[in-house]
């Protein structure tokens, strides 16, 4: 754990910032920031040490009028989560008004501080249009401006980007689920130095618990187990192929197109256990990576059919998604007994 922590300079943030690519928005902005604060961190420790990866499959919860799936945990928890195991001090300011908001993060680009934003897909204009859709949680980090023009380091695009203020502005301040209500956030504090292994070991625990053990039948194992149930039983329902194709669509949607996706996830979850496996000197959690990774591959096998069942409508293929998702429940329940007893 960290043994002590130093204040971050105004004027060490504003040196040398660069550009990373990451797979997914929230880790890739944390591994940034807290690079340039002067802590490296590799984005699948981010994602690993914050205890972020999970399954969920919600009825009640509706996104499209479909029921959520979720691959991770929800947002802000990563940046919560290294907070909390790394003795992180990290400032967050959220803004009653669009140009208040704006106005604040002038101020910190004139301090030459780099701040992660918490934005809205829909309304980046560098964004694709077939791209764009009203997501409000996606990640980015502002570290300058010319003009009216904002330099973003976006972590899912491969270089620099640009947003007109008045494009940012509306990406800020989008209303609906996850409304980001101008949220910005930057390190204030980082520690000197960390205890690599024992926070790795509370990280992998605390996922253990989640997915192994949930009370109840739509987290972890048992959601997957619970998913699967649900799309063995639409043949059954009164439902158009239509409305079957948008409920598997949905699913497919939120594992591929949200962020990193269900199978990206286990692979960046691979990756952290790679690293713990190094930290701790343990075999099992080399082992456990592996494990992980082939889950990842089953996770995409399910993307692949699903997404021929949405374009098709083939009832065989509909009928094969469940026994690939025990597929993957297997898989997955095998790494966490691997993980919890490294």
């Amino acid at each position: 754990m960290a043994v002590a922590s130093e204040t971050i300079s105004r004027q060490s943030l504003a040196r040398d910032f660069s550009h990373q690519h990451a797979a997914h928005c929230e880790s890739g902005v944390m591994a940034h920031l807290l690079g340039h604060a002067g802590l490296p961190l590799s984005e699948a420790a981010a994602f690993g040490l914050s205890a972020s990866l999970a399954f969920a499959h919600l009825p009640m919860i509706r996104i499209n009028e479909q029921a959520l799936t979720s691959y991770r945990m929800p947002p802000g928890h990563i940046v919560r989560g290294l907070e909390k195991r790394l003795g992180i001090r990290m400032r967050r300011e959220r803004f009653r008004d669009p140009l208040s908001g704006m106005a604040g993060l002038d101020r910190h680009l004139d301090a030459g501080r780099p701040v992660g934003l918490q934005t809205s897909v829909y309304w980046l204009p560098y964004f694709p249009e077939d791209m764009r859709f009203h997501f409000n949680a996606h990640n980015l980090i502002v570290y300058g401006r010319e003009g009216d023009d904002y330099l973003i380091s976006d972590p899912v695009f491969e270089h620099p980007v640009r947003a007109h203020r008045t494009a940012l502005m509306k990406a800020r301040f989008a209303r609906g689920p996850f409304a980001p209500k101008g949220l910005l956030y930057y390190p204030e504090a980082v520690p000197e130095s960390v205890d690599w292994s024992a926070v790795a070991r509370k990280a992998i625990r605390r996922t253990c618990m989640m997915m192994r053990y949930s009370p109840v039948p739509w987290i972890g194992v048992r959601g997957i187990r619970y998913l699967a149930r649900r799309l063995e039983r639409l043949p059954k329902r009164r439902l158009t192929t239509r409305q079957q194709q948008l409920m598997v669509g949905q699913v497919i949607r939120m594992q591929e197109e949200i962020g990193t996706g269900g199978g990206g996830f286990r692979y960046l979850y691979a990756a952290f256990l790679q690293e713990a496996a190094g930290w701790t000197d343990s075999e099992s959690l080399a082992q456990a990576a592996d494990h992980m990774a082939t889950a990842g591959d089953t996770w995409r096998q399910f993307a692949v059919q699903g997404a021929r069942f949405v374009k098709s409508g083939d009832e065989a293929l509909l009928a094969s998604l469940p026994d690939l998702l025990r597929h993957c429940a297997d898989a997955e329940r095998a790494t966490y007994d691997l993980m919890w007893h490294a």
